[in-house]
């Protein structure tokens, strides 16, 4: 809940017209306003629905009537010292602002029904969201300014949300004024004589506050006294964070409530008493608030830290909490992260040597850049509670290192499958071993070799069997030289595209092509070759991009080799991942990137193209490489391959899973992507996504719109060929195809 007393937009006199009642409707969001006696007093309320019910019935339609005469007078109100748990009561149905009047029955404010989080400066904080991360800079510019910009400099380069200061204005903050006072204690002594030191004037902190703004971080700044608080709304704080030592100040917490800013509370050097009694004080006025644990002690010893609080503190609260850390490290606020808080606070410095108690609790740069490392890689970690699904990385896998259900002798179709039929071996490529008892007493509705594999469909009643497919535009399946005279023989296809394993580089061609072909083929390089090796064209390494060049003309060669038994094809596309991967993160400088795209260029000339065109596939933010999860640089978005491709005179292959991904991760239009890049579209892989790592799911099971798709590749790519590249679809001759096709026949 959250309660604001600048109620001009919902205020409306009785006296006044109907018409002067609409024009604030349509200008507030809530679609409703209170209508208020010539005193103030609340007599009732106008909505949308009150207006329209009254339009309806009356004969005598005048919008310049008085609006008393349609407004609803048994509109719910509560008083403005109700308790918070009284105003949420009145929460129901469609009403999201309850009015709240003073004794005399005047409208002083209005409560807005709670959100599920807090936003400051556009940036929403949930249980849902990312941790709002601060670096509390505080008093650790030592009074310089120049300092101060720097520390906000390091505080956007680690990627933090927020770089935080205090203000304090001495001569209202303590007893002894700006002087200080020689018969105080050692320590408050010492802090008097910091803090006097070390301050920025309010011309300073602005010029920081604007530095902020220019550096694209969120300013926000602690205010420790009435006068400090004074100085940061004149300047536009969007937030503000309560200091541990200040929590139990009634005073000062009601006056930044005042401003309906939101408020982040810090509740070290505070028992649970005084944490229940402010959090009272918080929802009773309605305050849009978030509370850190924390201990004040600098440094705080791992043993008092008490993470396990924050489960309490979520109970005190009602709410997510953060915390607020000053022990040393980074590991805390990582765990607190994992713990569910959803704020962060960590103290940055320069150096810990400076003087100052918060430079000895404070992280470097480097640290502070780790942390929000850890802690968005943490964020990703945790998901979200669903069921237990198998991630694409461990698909790859389960298909090398698991076991699964094989014929143990000869099985002819329509014979009953038996248990002694039936027994277990490596890999993965079959049906589990947890389904043995779904198959047994099943009829087989093929004939399986000794040692063949089970598969799903051998647990459905129909088959999925291939037939002729009838499309606007040239269609093939992917193959292997093993696979290729069975697969071929089951459908009309246009042409085929060979996938090699790199030890089927060296296998002789004649043995699995006896005669010259009637279709067309492409070919598409491998990824992985041996010892390892991932093709990368775009290497730093001049020696692995020599080994890449290597492979890419032996796969050419191939490329050449084939072409004498596919007539049709007079220059065949050679597919290729070019390379531009890495393993610990993007690579966020574009003009590094442009260097990896011109190496790709260099590479490219090395490589004997005579007789065949070299396409290089459009790539996913996150590819997989045998089993492995990286991060891909090069020819993901579409205004970076436009460019590479007129700079260079190629063309690609728009692999739809592959950008269907980006455009999840990124936020693109696929629409928009296919438009941009369509001109430079020689091959299609039309397969379906899920995510930003689902690669290569069933048709029609992810996350491509397909009738959008059609539209667009109608337009943009006519005449371009495709094929089904569905994940492990030759399994069981090509089932996984089959299904493909069929549903592709409607819309292509």
């Amino acid at each position: 809940m959250l309660i604001s007393r600048k109620i001009s937009d919902f205020l409306v006199f009785e006296t006044e017209s109907i018409f002067k009642a609409l024009e604030k409707l349509n200008s507030n969001k809530h679609r409703v306003v209170f209508i208020l006696s010539e005193g103030g007093v609340l007599e009732g309320s106008l909505s949308d629905g009150d207006f329209r019910r009254w339009l309806t019935s009356t004969p005598d339609f005048d919008l310049q009537r008085e609006v008393r005469e349609v407004m609803f007078a048994g509109v719910r109100f509560e008083s403005i010292d109700a308790h918070a748990d009284a105003i949420e009561s009145c929460f129901s149905g469609a009403i999201e602002i309850v009015p709240l009047v003073d004794l005399s029955k005047r409208l002083v404010a209005v409560a807005f029904k709670s959100r599920d989080g807090l936003t400051i400066d556009g940036r929403l904080i949930s249980p849902k969201s990312p941790a709002y991360i601060i670096a509390e800079i505080g008093n650790n510019h030592n009074g310089s300014l120049a300092r101060a910009k720097l520390l906000v400099d390091h505080a956007k380069q680690a990627g933090a949300d927020c770089a935080k200061f205090q203000m304090r204005h001495m001569s209202a903050l303590y007893v002894s004024g700006a002087k200080s006072d020689h018969s105080a204690d050692l320590g408050a002594q010492y802090t008097h004589d910091i803090l006097s030191k070390f301050q920025l004037n309010d011309l300073e902190m602005y010029e920081v506050f604007d530095y902020c703004r220019s550096k694209g971080i969120t300013p926000l700044c602690t205010p420790w006294d009435l006068e400090s608080l004074a100085v940061l709304e004149e300047y536009g704080m969007p937030a503000y964070k309560v200091a541990s030592a200040d929590l139990t100040n009634h005073q000062l917490i009601n006056a930044l409530i005042d401003t309906g800013k939101p408020l982040i509370c810090s509740t070290g050097m505070s028992t649970e008493i005084e944490i229940r009694d402010t959090v009272r004080l918080l929802r009773r006025r309605g305050a849009n608030f978030v509370l850190l644990h924390c201990n004040s002690t600098y440094p705080t010893p791992y043993k008092d830290v008490n993470l396990s609080y924050i489960e309490r503190l979520t109970e005190l609260a009602g709410s997510f909490v953060g915390y607020s850390g000053h022990e040393r490290g980074v590991e805390v606020p990582v765990a607190a992260v994992a713990l569910g808080a959803k704020v962060i606070e960590k103290h940055l410095t320069i150096d810990r040597e400076l003087e100052g108690n918060d430079h000895k609790v404070s992280l470097l740069p480097e640290e502070l850049e780790m942390m929000v490392s850890m802690i968005r890689n943490v964020e990703v970690s945790l998901g979200r509670v669903k069921n237990r699904e198998i991630s694409q990385g461990e698909l790859i896998n389960r298909e090398n290192l698991a076991k699964s259900l094989v014929a143990k002798v000869f099985i002819k179709k329509g014979e009953t499958i038996t248990a002694e039929k039936i027994t277990v071996r490596s890999p993965g490529q079959g049906l589990q071993p947890i389904y043995s008892e779904h198959l047994i007493g099943r009829t087989s509705h093929r004939d399986i070799d000794c040692g063949g594999f089970f598969y799903e469909s051998d647990m459905n009643d129909i088959p999925i069997l291939p037939r002729a497919y009838s499309f606007t535009r040239p269609f093939g399946i992917p193959v292997r030289l093993h696979d290729y005279q069975a697969l071929v023989q089951c459908s009309n296809f246009d042409f085929v595209e060979f996938h090699p394993s790199y030890n089927d580089l060296s296998l002789e061609l004649s043995k699995y092509i006896k005669t010259p072909q009637e279709i067309g083929f492409a070919v598409h390089a491998p990824e992985l070759f041996e010892g390892d090796h991932i093709l990368d064209l775009a290497s730093d390494s001049d020696v692995y991009r020599a080994r890449s060049i290597a492979e890419m003309n032996r796969v050419c060669d191939v490329t050449r080799a084939l072409k004498a038994y596919f007539p049709k094809t007079s220059k065949p596309l050679v597919i290729v991942n070019a390379g531009g991967f890495t393993n610990n993160g993007f690579i966020e400088d574009s003009a590094y990137r442009a260097t990896l795209y011109k190496r790709i260029s260099e590479s490219l000339k090395e490589v004997n193209e005579e007789g065949v065109e070299i396409v290089i596939q459009s790539m996913p933010p996150f590819p997989w490489h045998f089993g492995g999860q990286s991060y891909h640089n090069l020819f993901v978005s579409a205004p970076e391959t436009l460019s590479f491709c007129r700079a260079h005179n190629r063309r690609i292959c728009l692999d739809i899973s592959h950008t269907m991904m980006a455009c999840n991760h990124y936020g693109w239009s696929l629409k928009d992507f296919i438009e941009a890049i369509g001109d430079y579209v020689a091959h299609l892989h039309i397969v379906d996504a899920i995510g930003v790592d689902g690669e290569g799911i069933q048709i029609g099971k992810g996350d491509v719109n397909f009738t959008m798709l059609k539209n667009v590749l109608s337009k943009e790519c006519p005449d371009i060929p495709f094929i089904p590249e569905v994940w492990q679809g030759h399994k069981n001759k090509g089932e996984g195809f089959w299904s493909a096709l069929e549903f592709l026949e409607e819309y292509f």
